[in-house]
């Protein structure tokens, strides 16, 4: 065998061992990403939570988590899970090969009364509930408490319907200080999943401070402060019914419907409210 034919014979064998271990890597990859997708179809069906399910039509649980990319081998922190409806799906999806970290209400002098009754039940489930076995409790507040996690160790960080809360209590700042504190959190190339209720960009968002409603570019821009990059939008969430001006802000809407019966049918056809559904990375 000539010389050149040797090397055409080793090329074409590389070439061929190039491709079989690729494609190993992308069925390891696609197997991977196809055992979380059912983990998370498995935790969202779960007979446990089916009072909770009442409420997937306007949460979209399933898409959202997969939009996000939430894998079961990874390290998890939900900020301010209050009553658990998304920790009692996201958990028993990480329980096996990840970790989940709740990082519920810092209590300080002159905190709301209904912080203390959160933690109390939530550490209550942890104490009775198979779904939150595990779950490593810690502390988070917009001023007060920003070290949620050891520093670089999270490969996601979601936050469900709260950065107007802490744009309510402490403004811009609150709402800073919380992206970066998130950012610190993560490890590089990691997630943060941003859900909120969604102003219109046309209104003022000082204005409409109290609403419970913040513009999109808004969050957008905070979190590109804090370093991190949009990586994806999604309208999963959406809801063209609600214009976001109602007497009672976003609790005028299902499920608080905070003026009671007056107007219920008006606000229960509107239903929950538009949301935005952010994906965005650490570099």
């Amino acid at each position: 065998m000539t010389f050149a034919k040797k090397k055409i014979l080793l090329a074409g064998l590389f070439a061929g061992l190039v491709s079989v271990s690729c494609s190993s890597v992308m069925d390891s990859i696609t197997g991977d990403q196809a055992a979380s997708k059912e983990a998370i179809t498995q935790a969202v069906m779960s007979d446990a939570r089916k009072q909770a399910s009442e409420r997937d039509a306007f949460r979209h649980p399933q898409q959202t988590l997969e939009f996000f990319g939430l894998r079961d081998d990874m390290t998890v922190v939900e900020i301010w899970p209050g009553g658990g409806w998304y920790t009692s799906i996201i958990n028993p999806v990480v329980q096996q090969n990840g970790e989940f970290y709740a990082a519920g209400f810092h209590m300080f002098d002159g905190a709301p009364g209904y912080y203390q009754r959160s933690i109390d039940g939530f550490n209550k489930k942890i104490m009775n509930d198979p779904a939150y076995a595990g779950i490593k409790v810690t502390e988070f507040h917009q001023t007060k408490a920003l070290d949620i996690v050891p520093e670089g160790t999270a490969d996601m960080v979601l936050t469900f319907r709260n950065v107007h809360n802490f744009y309510m209590g402490d403004g811009d700042v609150g709402v800073e200080n919380a992206f970066k504190a998130f950012y610190k959190a993560l490890k590089k190339g990691g997630v943060l999943g941003v859900v909120d209720h969604r102003l219109p960009e046309n209104l003022d968002q000082e204005e409409n401070k109290r609403s419970g409603y913040v513009k999109q570019s808004f969050v957008i821009a905070a979190a590109e402060k804090a370093g991190f990059t949009l990586a994806a939008a999604s309208e999963i969430n959406a809801n063209p019914k609600d214009t976001a001006q109602h007497p009672r802000g976003v609790w005028t809407l299902p499920p608080r419907l905070a003026l009671g019966d007056e107007d219920k049918e008006k606000y229960t056809m509107i239903g929950e409210s538009d949301r935005m559904t952010l994906k965005f990375v650490k570099n």
